[in-house]
């Protein structure tokens, strides 16, 4: 998914409205509930854009996806290397016709949280809404950026879109041979072609279920009004700035058994959730906090009990030489890293009229641009350290990443760059210090970035660096959210941008490059034929030193037509105050809460 990094409206969204539906289940279940002393404090760095898992991408909407609904699949929390395993399935997915089929079978009893659309019954979740969920993703007027993860993939999904872009309307009555809902219970998912990985797609938070009587009956509003039949329900929200989860109270009945090796370090956790009923936490308060000084401030006064991410201007604040500073140890702060599987890049839109298409002289500016930017100031002075250079789309201990693959064409070399650009016509014709286009026009690169203090530390750095090879570089803010739309509509020059990993395998990394997703994740617009055939040719076969010897060709294509000047892999410093318990970053999960536990006393004493 879309990196962390990247409208106040007052509406309460779903408590009113289920009136004394909601009071009846609260009675019904109230041994059961999460302890609402228990409150967990959150800041996102980002407002969230939606809360409908077709439609949203960003890390902020998806924390709060993957905590309201309910995925087939998940990986487990403690288990090291990550592993999937059954969410609400009775067991993984039984795998037929080698890899072309799979069978999902759901654990009965499981409701969804009550809601007006149900209109007083107790909606129990169904195969059915597996399907639908996935046939949102297909629809083209949700303008879903997940569609990456079936298109092509799914037998008659693409007729059925082919047919709802030429109709204007997505019918969810016809039959989808791949999508066959077998009865109640079972969902039989047949694939155009073998597919081992595919099982991954169904522990993506967005490809939840769905109730289509809910979104039926919110319509345009759907993003507003999550309905799921996760450990959480939405309460008090107001748009881009405070968020509400208040344990569900119907949630079944949910333990943590660990279903692979668990390192040392986690036993404790494993002990600690052992005959624990999930989530502990009664209930979660997330304040979108944009600026790092505040995240930072609210964190150090206690009124954020987790850091994700320390904001970079306060990380030699936190930390000394990557440690724990002793007056936070002394305090029981404490420090959590992980190299998250990810990668960060500046993209250039490969169809604006300035820095995209695929010609010599277009590919000479990119390259150029790229070579006159200094990664290496950017992690030591901006990140203080606290990231690796990357080398080509796919991060480290990711399926597919190639560890002796070693590429040249981004290296910082502003002498070189210089030479490039006078070579294809790049010249500065009227003597004002910046280049002119071959052909004599201005030549001006905007980048865009987020209203942030760090976002204009790095704009700085980009200016210094262009100046220097003389290219003129103007900069222009919005918020997350608003760069997100105009990327996928093509109207962004050039950004900085980075990808969390949404499941272990190059896939994930190298789709943000595939042609046919120009208007999802693939910001760049890239779209080259020998990329996309290579892409489709990978997701043909099994991990081989073959299919790494693939995207070790797609990473050659892309350093050298250069749609990205690759940055940095992040290394994720978190840090957690005292009270909070259980707590593992996790690879693949933004937001495991169910499994953090609040010490309410501990906190007032420390406070």
């Amino acid at each position: 998914m879309p990196s962390a990094f990247s409208r106040v409206l007052a509406r309460p969204v779903l408590f009113a409205a289920l009136g004394c539906v909601l009071v009846a289940a609260v009675a019904a279940d109230s041994a059961h509930a999460a302890d609402p002393s228990k409150v967990l404090h959150i800041a996102f760095p980002g407002a969230e854009t939606s809360f409908d898992p077709a439609f949203a991408s960003d890390a902020a909407s998806v924390s709060i996806i993957e905590n309201v609904f309910d995925t087939m699949l998940d990986y487990d929390y403690l288990a090291r290397p990550v592993m999937l395993v059954p969410r609400v399935l009775e067991a993984m997915p039984a795998v037929e016709d080698g890899g072309r089929t799979y069978v999902c079978r759901l654990r009965k009893g499981i409701y969804f949280t009550p809601d007006p659309a149900f209109k007083g019954r107790r909606r129990e979740l169904t195969a059915a809404d597996f399907a639908y969920g996935i046939e949102r993703i297909l629809d083209p007027a949700v303008k879903s950026p997940w569609l990456w993860l079936f298109e092509g993939k799914i037998v008659g999904a693409d007729a059925a879109r082919a047919r709802a872009l030429k109709t204007g309307h997505f019918d969810y009555d016809a039959p989808i041979a791949g999508l066959e809902v077998v009865d109640r219970y079972t969902l039989r998912i047949r694939l155009t072609g073998p597919d081992l990985r595919f099982a991954y797609a169904l522990a993506v938070p967005d490809v939840a279920a769905q109730a289509r009587e809910v979104v039926e009956a919110y319509g345009n509003d759907i993003g507003a009004h999550p309905v799921g039949t996760g450990p959480y329900i939405l309460g008090a929200y107001q748009r881009s700035t405070k968020i509400e989860l208040v344990a569900n109270p119907g949630f079944r009945d949910t333990y943590y058994t660990p279903a692979g090796p668990i390192p040392q370090a986690s036993q404790p956790v494993a002990a600690a959730l052992k005959g624990k009923r999930l989530p502990l936490a009664g209930r979660i308060e997330i304040s979108v906090i944009e600026e790092g000084q505040g995240r930072w401030l609210a964190f150090l006064k206690g009124e954020v009990d987790i850091l994700d991410n320390i904001p970079v201007d306060f990380i030699d604040q936190a930390l000394d030489d990557g440690k724990l500073k002793p007056a936070l140890a002394a305090r029981g702060i404490v420090h959590d890293v992980l190299i998250r599987p990810n990668t960060y890049w500046t993209y250039f839109n490969m169809k604006d009229p300035v820095v995209g298409g695929y010609t010599p002289d277009r590919i000479a500016l990119r390259r150029a641009i790229a070579m006159g930017y200094d990664v290496g100031s950017l992690i030591r002075v901006l990140l203080k350290g606290r990231a690796i250079p990357a080398n080509g789309p796919i991060p480290p201990d990711i399926a597919g990443y190639d560890p002796n693959l070693r590429t040249q064409a981004q290296i910082y070399d502003p002498a070189a760059a210089r030479a490039l650009l006078d070579r294809f016509g790049y010249k500065d014709v009227d003597g004002d210090g910046y280049r002119e286009m071959p052909d004599g026009k201005p030549l001006t690169i905007v980048r865009w970035s987020t209203p942030d203090s760090g976002s204009r530390q790095g704009d700085e750095l980009w200016k210094r660096n262009m100046d220097a090879i003389g290219i003129r570089m103007v900069f222009r803010q919005d918020r997350l959210a608003e760069l997100r739309k105009m990327a996928r509509l093509g109207k962004i020059q050039t950004r900085g941008d980075g990808w969390n990993a949404d499941y272990p395998d190059a896939e994930n990394f190298m789709q943000l490059l595939y042609g046919p997703n120009a208007a999802q994740e693939n910001n760049a617009q890239f779209d080259l034929p020998e990329f996309n055939r290579l892409f489709e040719q990978a997701r043909t076969l099994p991990d081989s030193r073959q299919r790494t010897q693939l995207f070790d060709r797609m990473t050659q294509i892309a350093i050298a037509y250069a749609p990205w000047r690759l940055t940095y892999h992040l290394i994720a410093d978190s840090l957690r105050q005292p009270w909070i318990g259980n707590f593992v970053p996790n690879p693949l999960r933004e937001e495991s809460w169910e499994y953090l536990d609040v010490d309410p006393a501990m906190r007032a004493k420390l406070r």
